[in-house]
């Protein structure tokens, strides 16, 4: 099942447990906006060439839209369209003052050069300028903005604001000198991290000690691994693109980091043994974390799973028939959408110390998320408990009943 139709059906399910107005569920599925617009640039040979760029702007009733803009040759309109009614719902579990938006440019970032890049990331600006915005719209980044995703959001910045004036707050996750927020590199793991220690308090239990098994090993899943082994718990196994590793001691976390920086990936890692990276998902271990793709946890491996908890830092890691397999065994599943909302949390202290021009430390930025993530999971266990149901539909009743409050205190049949 793809993200698209996941995502529906949890929609659905949490407007049925809510008894939702037939009227409002179909206004609350239906995008705000959708842009498409042609972007033609001059490559460097001097031909021209042109790209489509479009943003789904799905809901604006608790405030200005957010969602990341992605470069990937394959854009589905379909996945989009999830994926900012998903942000929707994030952003109201996360109670950050945010709708849902995503975007992004169909181009293969990969056969571009970075002038090229620059250039195609400017006319998309100019052709969205008046439909984005600091209180309309916030674009991040995403998935293939690649290695130089600070700088793109620097050129959104810039091309932004030779329209409006200078306008820090239009984008997130830019460079720390453009008024990036500290902390923010680290967010979307810490978060999990944070999470993570909540449903282990929830059932008496501490970090230090329990044995984690890390699936994906980019931003989300090294700082996961680096937090958690500081606060005492043992990795033992990880894997990423170039293969798989473990150790049933514990892996060294920061002799790892240094080994992944060196070599670009875990392979050939000397403090721990290869692995085949399948086999990740279903080693001996406490708690699991998907951080890399979707749909990694399906019908054909969810029996296999040893781990009592599931941390989904991935968006959309296991999908509905592994769900009733694992609920079966008695796994635990922290859900994506409230697991790694630590990163568009932090995205939102960005844009309030930008509004403000009053800059955080990054120990107040960690110690507010941290605040954040707490009463996140207080908030999802209440609704587990008045609607009798699992996290994941305690998350999805939590964020939609919020928007759907607000819609209809805006007044939304007027």
């Amino acid at each position: 099942m793809n993200a698209l139709a996941a995502t529906n059906r949890n929609f659905k399910l949490a407007a049925r447990l809510l008894g939702l107005d037939s009227k409002l569920e179909k206004s609350l599925l239906i995008p705000f906006r959708e842009i498409k617009v042609e972007c033609t640039i001059p490559k460097d040979d001097g031909s021209l060439a042109s790209f489509v760029g479009f943003r789904v702007q799905h809901d604006n009733a608790r405030g200005p839209m957010k969602g990341g803009i992605r470069y990937h040759p394959e854009v589905d309109p379909d996945e989009v369209n999830a994926l900012a009614q998903l942000m929707t719902w994030k952003t109201a579990v996360a109670n950050i003052p945010y709708g849902g938006a995503k975007g992004g440019i169909g181009c293969d970032p990969g056969d571009l050069s970075i002038s090229e890049l620059e250039r195609l990331t400017r006319v998309f600006t100019q052709k969205i300028h008046d439909l984005i915005g600091i209180h309309i719209d916030v674009p991040a980044p995403d998935m293939g903005t690649g290695p130089q995703v600070k700088q793109t959001m620097a050129w959104i910045l810039d091309e932004y604001s030779k329209f409006h004036g200078h306008s820090p707050a239009v984008v997130t996750g830019k460079p720390i000198d453009l008024g990036g927020s500290l902390g923010r590199d680290a967010a979307t793991g810490r978060g999990v991290l944070f999470a993570a220690e909540a449903l282990l308090n929830e059932h008496g239990k501490t970090v230090s000690g329990q044995r984690f098994a890390i699936q994906g090993f980019g931003n989300v899943g090294s700082w996961a691994a680096q937090l958690i082994h500081e606060q005492g718990g043992k990795v033992v196994a990880v894997s990423d693109i170039t293969g798989a590793i473990k150790n049933s001691k514990g892996i060294d976390v920061p002799s790892l980091l240094k080994h992944v920086k060196e070599h670009k990936g875990v392979t050939g890692f000397h403090g721990a043994d290869a692995i085949d990276p399948q086999s990740v998902l279903v080693e001996d271990c406490d708690i699991l974390i998907p951080a890399a793709l979707g749909g990694v946890i399906n019908r054909d491996n969810a029996n296999d799973i040893k781990a009592k908890f599931i941390v989904e830092a991935a968006n959309h890691p296991t999908d509905p028939e592994a769900d009733e397999i694992l609920s079966k065994k008695g796994v635990v599943i922290l859900p994506d959408i409230y697991a790694n909302s630590g990163g568009v949390t932090v995205s939102y202290f960005e844009w309030v110390q930008n509004i403000q021009g009053f800059m955080w430390e990054e120990e107040k930025v960690n110690n507010v998320l941290k605040t954040y993530m707490t009463k996140g999971f207080k908030d999802v266990k209440e609704m587990c408990k008045t609607h009798n149901c699992d996290l994941r539909m305690g998350a999805f009743t939590l964020g939609v009943n919020r928007v759907a409050r607000a819609t209809v205190l805006r007044g939304w049949e007027a």
